[in-house]
């Protein structure tokens, strides 16, 4: 399967670095299935960073196999469990099972501000799910191991607005 890398340079070799804030998944290397959300995050790590070119990274990810050797969470939906997962990565006090891969609804920036007020313990759990339920959310795959890393190729990559991107 196909999987799309949004940056502001392109990233041949992924590696998985220490993360200073907290992630929906936790630490690990970010993707999607979706190019047009890979070119929109590309222009956000742009913006933020303040350097670079808005860079999409393709990948082919060999999901059959990664289902026979890796540990992978899948998060079919944005419920309960899921939320959880994303606030206590978000805090940064996951303590439960160790994955390869996790993937699953993101919490981007239009849902940010439910996820947030669920955190500060403004709504709750079921609250929150409602609300998120009327959002359009996009997937994300965060490669969390080495040995998941080793099943995801580099294809090539694109500039944003160049003529390659379809």
């Amino acid at each position: 399967m196909l999987l799309y890398h949004g940056s502001n340079l392109t990233v041949q070799k992924p590696q998985l670095v220490r993360q200073t804030r907290g992630l929906d998944f936790g630490a690990g290397f970010y993707l999607t299935s979706r190019k047009e959300q890979a070119m929109r995050f590309s222009e956000i790590v742009v913006d933020r960073r303040r350097s670079g070119i808005a860079t999409v990274s393709v990948y082919d990810f060999d999901d059959v196999d990664a289902d026979k050797v890796l540990n992978i969470r899948r998060f079919l939906k944005a419920d309960e469990e899921w939320l959880k997962f994303v606030a206590e990565n978000r805090l940064k006090t996951y303590a439960g099972d160790i994955f390869d891969v996790v993937t699953g609804a993101v919490a981007n920036d239009t849902v940010m501000p439910t996820i947030q007020a669920f955190l500060g313990g403004f709504i709750s759990a079921e609250a929150t799910i409602i609300t998120l339920k009327t959002s359009k959310l996009f997937d994300q795959w965060c490669i969390k191991s080495e040995k998941a890393l080793k099943l995801l190729k580099f294809i090539e990559s694109y500039e944003v607005g160049g003529a390659d991107n379809g």
